[in-house]
């Protein structure tokens, strides 16, 4: 019989608002939760900023700043996070001697920095959720007019903060790869990507969609959902709009916004207008969380612009959950195998990426196979639950100083979950 498995008390460092509907927050609460099902203690130390979200299952502490009543959300820098952080390093300290945690859970640069800091006072271990580079990003932020200082702040965050992680995990095999290249030991590392909860998707309502937005049913869509901020490529998905309405006037594709962003709206808004197909565009802006179901069940087909991408879009696992056709650029496409379960293009290719949405748009058959497929890649490989358990080999290892490499124990885990053909390294 096997040894009961030891239960741990983890600090989550959310330097984010939370819970909010995108990426790294709705990663953060779904991976909590899924850990407290499986009988860990989780308690989130995070901003004061939030959305009407339900969290089931972890504790959540919050900076507090008199007289703040600001609950905009927003992706990237902003000045209240210049307060926010110092607060956070103080608050995430007396969680961990108030509860006596096991572990502290960092997600992203700001994180991994206020829990080092809490590391060196408290000595609790430190694991480091990597899912992105700041090269990759920082610049993209209108936050910093400079953008020769936002890269060169970039590049010094790179090469700085990974380090700090007493192990890391990584999102992607890019990203594992970007940090092993900085100098961050290969040993320390251990790719385990972004989750998600399939079964959210399972049971859509994309009538109420049709009515809202007046759509017809005689025409078909291309679906985007996410940010609209500049890293995401919004312009190569207006251009290869363009390019497929220049073929077939029957199809309209639908931004689907998770957060209120008025100056990029306007902004492609404008775009759309000098590419005519203005009318072909429909901005659907901070769409909540059980909506977004709906809207894919809408889709045709669902894009992703983004070329450049070491981390693993929660979007793409969204999709995939979703059941949609996917077509998208390589760099973007995490998880994917073209004409297995999507159709994936170079990169920057604007030409190809229309026409694999074509090719979909005129194969219904084909749509539906790499669709199911993709749904079928989720559940195996995906589900928040599955991961989670392997997150608990690194919480051992951590916590027992290191008896193992991680690698060896993760590998066991794969193999005990999934039959041998199915294993990957």
């Amino acid at each position: 019989m096997k040894p009961e498995k030891r239960k741990f008390k983890i600090a989550m460092v959310a330097a984010c608002p939370f819970p909010a509907n995108h990426g790294s927050p709705a990663s953060i609460r779904e991976m909590s939760e899924a850990l407290v099902s499986l009988g860990n203690e989780v308690h989130i130390v995070t901003y004061p900023i939030k959305e009407d979200i339900p969290v089931v299952g972890p504790h959540i502490h919050r900076v507090r700043v008199p007289g703040f009543k600001k609950n905009a959300i927003r992706v990237g820098p902003s000045p209240e996070k210049f307060l926010f952080n110092p607060l956070m390093v103080f608050k995430l300290i007396r969680v961990i001697l108030k509860y006596d945690i096991d572990i502290i859970h960092a997600h992203n640069y700001e994180g991994v920095l206020i829990g080092w800091l809490a590391k060196l006072i408290t000595r609790r271990p430190l694991l480091y959720n990597a899912v992105n580079s700041m090269t990759d990003e920082l610049p993209t932020y209108d936050f910093f007019k400079n953008k020769d200082f936002a890269r060169k702040l970039a590049a010094f965050l790179d090469k700085t903060l990974p380090f700090k992680g007493d192990h890391v995990t990584a999102v992607s095999d890019d990203l594992k790869h970007f940090l092993v290249e900085l100098g961050v030991d290969a040993d320390k590392i251990t790719v385990l990507p972004a989750g998600v909860v399939p079964e959210m998707f399972d049971n859509p309502n994309p009538e109420r969609i049709y009515a809202r937005h007046q759509l017809s049913k005689d025409d078909h869509y291309l679906v985007y959902t996410g940010s609209l901020d500049a890293f995401q490529r919004i312009d190569y998905l207006l251009e290869t709009m363009a390019r497929v309405a220049a073929r077939r006037n029957d199809v309209k594709l639908l931004l689907v916004g998770n957060i209120s962003n008025p100056e990029a709206h306007r902004k492609y808004q404008r775009m759309a207008e000098e590419l005519g197909i203005a009318h072909q565009v429909l901005f659907c802006d901070q769409v909540p969380l059980d909506e977004l179901p709906d809207y894919l069940a809408v889709a045709d087909v669902a894009v992703i612009p983004r070329p450049e991408c070491p981390g693993h879009p929660v979007k793409v696992l969204n999709y995939m959950s979703a059941g949609v056709a996917i077509a998208g650029f390589r760099g973007g496409a995490k998880g994917l195998t073209h004409e297995s379960n999507a159709l994936i293009v170079d990169n920057h290719d604007c030409d190809a990426l229309a026409d694999a949405a074509i090719q979909l748009l005129d194969d219904d058959a084909k749509r539906q196979r790499l669709g199911q497929a993709a749904r079928q890649v989720v559940d195996k490989f995906y589900t928040w639950r599955q991961l989670a358990q392997g997150i608990e080999v690194l919480y051992e290892h951590l916590y027992t100083g290191g008896e193992r490499a991680p690698r060896e124990k993760l590998r066991e885990f794969i193999l005990e979950t999934y039959s041998p053909n199915d294993a990957r390294s």
